[in-house]
């Protein structure tokens, strides 16, 4: 004699699932809300900080990374802005979000093109010092969201967004020039 169900989920569970079909996290919560907010100022000081040195290297890729900063505190904004709201909101949230992301991917990539061939090779030491200071800031934002990593599109595009920074960090610092570059 089977014991009564309790719920879908008990239904699920009898049928070989270990899982409940419960919806996706939105992240409409204090705690999340305090972790946006500190990786919201983390991303704006170090849209400051990356723009002013990327001018004095006069590194795109600094640049290019400052406007990623200032991408993020925005879209971070937007997602603290749509936590509350019902699910077609985050989910048209996350699309813009993404649809940014790669407006300026294309200007990123152009400007760079520019650059290669117009200004030449950036200022290796303030390129890779900001730089390991932009991968510090992102590491810190991934620790920070690392336990928000699931959810719904909205909440996910805020983890990814962290952790693709973190990983594009990691490529500048490879592709900055070493003063012997300067040859």
């Amino acid at each position: 004699d089977q014991p009564r169900s309790r719920g879908l989920g008990d239904v699920y569970k009898r049928q070989g699932h270990d899982h409940d079909h419960a919806p996706a996290y939105s992240g409409d919560d204090p705690v999340y809300r305090r972790a946006l907010w500190a990786v919201i100022a983390i991303n704006s000081i170090m849209f400051i900080v990356e723009l002013g040195a990327g001018i004095t290297a006069k590194s795109m890729a600094l640049q290019a990374d400052a406007l990623d900063f200032l991408g993020d505190s925005v879209t971070y904004a937007l997602s603290l802005f749509v936590l509350a709201k019902p699910p077609m909101w985050r989910a048209n949230a996350a699309l813009f979000k993404g649809l940014s992301l790669a407006v300026l991917g294309i200007w990123v990539l152009g400007a760079t093109i520019w650059r290669v061939f117009v200004i030449g090779v950036p200022e290796a030491f303030i390129m890779g010092s900001v730089g390991l200071l932009a991968l510090a800031a992102n590491i810190t934002s991934v620790l920070i969201l690392m336990k928000f990593r699931s959810g719904d599109a909205n909440v996910e595009s805020v983890w990814l967004c962290s952790r693709n920074d973190a990983i594009g960090n990691v490529c500048l610092l490879y592709t900055s020039p070493s003063p012997r570059d300067r040859g």
